[in-house]
């Protein structure tokens, strides 16, 4: 006989298991919550998850693989139109199993497997009103809506100040552009040295008294 891969076996033979696991399944989506011990609530635990998986999944091929797993077509009809709905927003863990002590009599070891209905929770903190007025006043400047006011440079408010304040424009010239009217070292030294020639020619020339 082969050996089960996962836990211990169930029953009496491979098909005896496969037939408690649809009657526990089936008793579990019934009923929400059952009561068993905690081996078979151990090896229920992954096939209710995969039927849950079909449920979520809603098709036709979905409704026929979870029929040949549960023949019970009003448990089928509860899996996909009532159970599936509720667990749409859940990516996974629709089962929890609870230890409750041990049995009275042959003191086997008791647990109660679950479906997990409850509505998904966030894990991301809600922004409170102080967090959010921090944020909104952190924000730079640049992203203001640009006013309508012209904006005044200090060269043109120097300009104002030195016109006294009157409102005729006063029109500025760029020192850069103003040429300057002194002559160069060159043309200075051009008149003095033409003098100093004259003079030297006048001084030659015989006295012609």
């Amino acid at each position: 006989m082969p050996r089960p891969s996962k836990g211990p076996r169930l029953g009496g033979g491979p098909a005896h298991e496969r037939l408690l696991l649809s009657n526990l399944a089936i008793a579990l989506i019934t009923h929400k919550a059952i009561t068993t011990t905690e081996t078979k609530a151990k090896r229920l635990q992954p096939l209710a998850d995969r039927l849950v998986t079909f449920g979520k999944r809603g098709d036709l091929h979905a409704r026929r693989r979870a029929l040949s797993i549960i023949p019970d077509k009003q448990a089928v009809y509860e899996l996909f139109d009532q159970i599936a709905p509720l667990v749409n927003e859940r990516a996974g863990g629709y089962t929890r199993i609870t230890k409750t002590g041990y049995r009275k009599g042959d003191n086997a070891p008791m647990a109660v497997i679950e479906l997990v209905l409850e509505p998904v929770v966030s894990k991301r903190k809600p922004v409170t009103p102080k967090a959010a007025a921090a944020a909104s006043a952190a924000t730079p400047a640049a992203t203001a809506a640009p006013s309508d006011e012209p904006v005044v440079t200090d060269a043109e408010a120097s300009v104002d100040e030195a016109a006294g304040g009157s409102d005729e424009p006063t029109e500025v010239e760029s020192t850069d552009a103003v040429e300057t009217s002194e002559p160069t070292p060159a043309e200075d030294e051009t008149p003095a040295a033409t003098e100093v020639e004259a003079d030297a020619e006048k001084a030659a020339e015989p006295d012609s008294k």
